[in-house]
């Protein structure tokens, strides 16, 4: 069954063409047809509410039928909308007929038969730009999902670790904590040097079975109650709480530092050894309470130390004074 309410529109600088298409439509059943005697009319009034179908003269002054269909279709891309476009046309040449293809025009109707064609035309258009409206529609549902998917996620899929999103958040609750307690808390980076290297050695899939090999090794070597992130893409971050300041050293985490250069990791091409760079970046209430981009800041710097002199460094951020 037609959908009788689907929205036309008709374009034709020749008046009595118009008429003759709208009485047509309307004789047919169609009640949404409006009329327009140039394009930037027709424009206009697609701006103010959409149409499903447009009927256009293919030759008219100012803008002509091609030239409405590119604006149209500018329209439709900002709008997430779909108009099918059809042109009324006397030329019937492979070369004008190809032409507007290219341009983005769905279909024509000549004028020496316009008659007999325009609405099992119509009929055509009605199923294509409703099923072409539904797609667009239930993409940007999707879009929209997966926006906010994100917005929300805090796993790393590839290793089933926390991501950096949860990384933050659990670093900020951390730092409080540490404040209220009087406590100290650690963030410990840990970066994988010759990541790139190895990289440009294997596929996408050892690489991914390297990372879930860190990933496991790492949370086998932490402490219970430390928090396991993958912040990057070589880059690994433990959050952690200490009562006491004097606990929280290099020598509570050396044997992660251990466990991850000392030993290869088994992959099916093989065994691959990594190199980590460690660094320790403590903060304690005595020292004032950093914000979480001053001690991200301050691990990023002492990764490259780490890197460069292949020991497991410890830092302090730097506490911007509070105003």
């Amino acid at each position: 069954m037609p959908n009788l309410d689907l929205p036309i529109l008709v374009v034709d600088d020749a008046k009595f063409s118009s008429m003759v298409v709208g009485r047509t439509l309307r004789n047919a059943g169609y009640r949404d047809v409006r009329i327009a005697n140039n394009a930037p009319d027709a424009l206009e009034l697609m701006e103010q509410r959409q149409v499903s179908v447009l009927i256009a003269d293919w030759l008219m002054p100012e803008m002509d039928g091609l030239e409405l269909t590119d604006q149209v279709r500018q329209q439709d891309e900002q709008n997430n909308h779909y108009t099918y476009v059809i042109l009324l046309t006397a030329r019937e040449s492979v070369e004008a007929l190809s032409e507007a293809f290219d341009r983005g025009v769905d279909d024509f109707i000549y004028k020496s038969d316009m008659t007999k064609q325009l609405i099992p035309r119509v009929f055509a258009a009605d199923r294509l730009a409703d099923r072409q409206n539904t797609l667009l529609r239930a993409n940007s549902l999707l879009i929209e999902n997966n926006r906010e998917l994100e917005a929300t996620n805090i796993i790393d899929l590839e290793t089933g670790l926390c991501n950096n999103k949860y990384a933050r958040e659990r670093l900020a609750k951390t730092l409080r904590h540490a404040e209220s307690r009087n406590g100290s808390t650690a963030y410990v980076l840990c970066g994988i040097r010759n990541w790139q290297e190895l990289k440009r050695k294997h596929p996408p899939s050892v690489m991914s079975e390297l990372a879930i090999g860190i990933a496991r090794r790492l949370s086998h070597l932490i402490r219970p109650m430390d928090a396991l992130c993958r912040v990057g893409d070589n880059q690994y971050a433990i959050v952690a709480y200490f009562p006491r300041s004097e606990n929280c050293t290099t020598t509570t985490y050396r044997r992660v530092f251990d466990g991850i250069n000392h030993k290869a990791l088994k992959t099916t091409v093989g065994y691959i050894s990594v190199e980590a760079g460690m660094v320790l970046c403590k903060s304690d209430a005595q020292s004032g309470t950093p914000s979480v981009p001053e001690v991200e800041q301050a691990a990023v710097q002492g990764l490259v130390d780490a890197y460069e002199t292949r020991r497991f460094t410890e830092t302090m951020p730097e506490v911007a004074e509070k105003v």
